[in-house]
This record gives C-alpha cells, structure tokens and sequence, in this order.
C-alpha cells in the first residue's frame, strides 16, 4: 500500500508546521520494511507546492501505528521540530482518538489504570494491574459515542502515551478494536487497518502562539461511516 501525492489529505499547513490525515498502512517514517513513508510523501508535496530546490526539512515529531489512520504533525523547520518535542514530553499537545471495539463496554465512561511492559520481541505490550519490573504506568479515559449492533466508537483520551496503549488496554477488558488480531480481535479487516483512529490534536502554536485544533475525517469505510 503505496501514498502519492494525489492522496496526501493536508489538514493544516503553514511555514512551521503541516498537519496529515495519515491513511492505515502508511508508516510515519522509514523502517526496516522499506516501504515509502509519510515523511517522504510530505517532502515531496512541500518540494513541489513550494519549487523548492535541494533539500526539503521535515521533522518528525510523534508517530502513529501503520494500521491506524489519523492526525498527524510534521515540522517544516528545525526551531519548531525543537518546540514541539518539548511540548510533546510536557504534555502540552493534546490528541483525542476514536475505537471501534467489539460489543459494548457496560460503562458510559470509564478511566483506565495499569502497567504495560513492551516485548520488543513480538512488538506487543503485555498489561499489568500492578508495577513489575520494566514496566510503566498507562492511563486513558474513555467515553462511548455511538453503540452499532456488534460494535462501539469509543472516544479516548491519553494521560500516558505508551507503545500500543489505546490496544493493550482496551482489550484487556475484553473490547479489543476491529480488526486488532495482535490484541485479540477474532479477524482482520481486508485492508490490515484497525479501526482506531487519531481523531483530534489541539496546541498551542510552537511560534505563532494561537491555539490549533485540527480534526481528522475518518476513513472512507463502512463501519466508520455508519458511526457518523
């Protein structure tokens, strides 16, 4: 699965900043896969909007999973790059994201609590109710937006950013996301997507000093367009 520029979805773009709608199967950056990545696909579109000659810069300031879709933030210049990452490690960029689970979770809204250990070998996150060693506390919030007849579009909210998080946890009480076979879910979706998405990201500009919040379409998908 291949970006090009035609499909490249810009959210929001200015001369510090350029915001995506990363497509599931897309990878952020380079890996050992060798499949094209997002970064290059955004250099190429910032090279040809702007003729620019040489070397295009681009940051990459946090990464989203291949098979999730959603917002995503680029930096066009090395000073923003630096003020994002900062913002990044105090907490000051906010993301909400939106899971279509399996069944329905009995609570309206609920906060989750435990410990993950990554297992590099597998790339899993394993969940814990208390600390063990190596792992680190994991902390979302979850509110239920629309119940289909098999399934749930959750809307979550991360105090903690872990590997894999939103999918250890969310299966870990026994709603693992659509076509999630890694965390639990019974098959995948044809395309190898899951059905979480990075639905919103609200900051406060790394130089202009406005507030942004941008917000993501969901995929053009059947399920996703029934929670609509």
């Amino acid at each position: 699965m291949h970006s090009n520029k035609q499909n490249l979805q810009v959210l929001f773009e200015d001369n510090h900043i350029i915001i995506v709608n990363k497509r599931s199967g897309d990878i952020t950056q380079g890996d050992k896969t060798g499949d094209k990545p997002l970064s290059d696909v955004v250099k190429e579109y910032i090279k040809e909007k702007y003729n620019k000659a040489g070397n295009v810069f681009l940051g990459v300031v946090h990464r989203l999973d291949r098979p999730t879709s959603g917002v995503i933030i680029f930096a066009r210049t090395s000073k923003a790059l630096e003020r994002l990452n900062k913002m990044l490690r105090d907490k000051e960029i906010h993301k909400t994201y939106w899971a279509v689970v399996k069944n329905h979770p009995k609570k309206e809204k609920a906060t989750l609590i435990n410990y993950l250990k990554k297992n590099p070998k597998n790339n899993k996150s394993s969940v814990f109710q208390k600390e063990i060693d190596g792992s680190k506390k994991a902390i979302l919030h979850y509110t239920i937006l629309k119940k289909l007849d098999n399934y749930s579009l959750l809307e979550i909210d991360l105090e903690t950013g872990r590997h894999h998080q939103i999918r250890a946890q969310l299966s870990n009480i026994g709603f693992p996301i659509k076509g999630d076979l890694k965390y639990g879910f019974n098959r995948s979706n044809k395309d190898g997507s899951i059905h979480l998405h990075a639905r919103k990201i609200d900051f406060i500009h790394p130089v202009a000093k406005e507030k942004i919040t941008v917000t993501a379409p969901t995929p053009n998908e059947v399920i996703w367009n029934a929670c609509k």
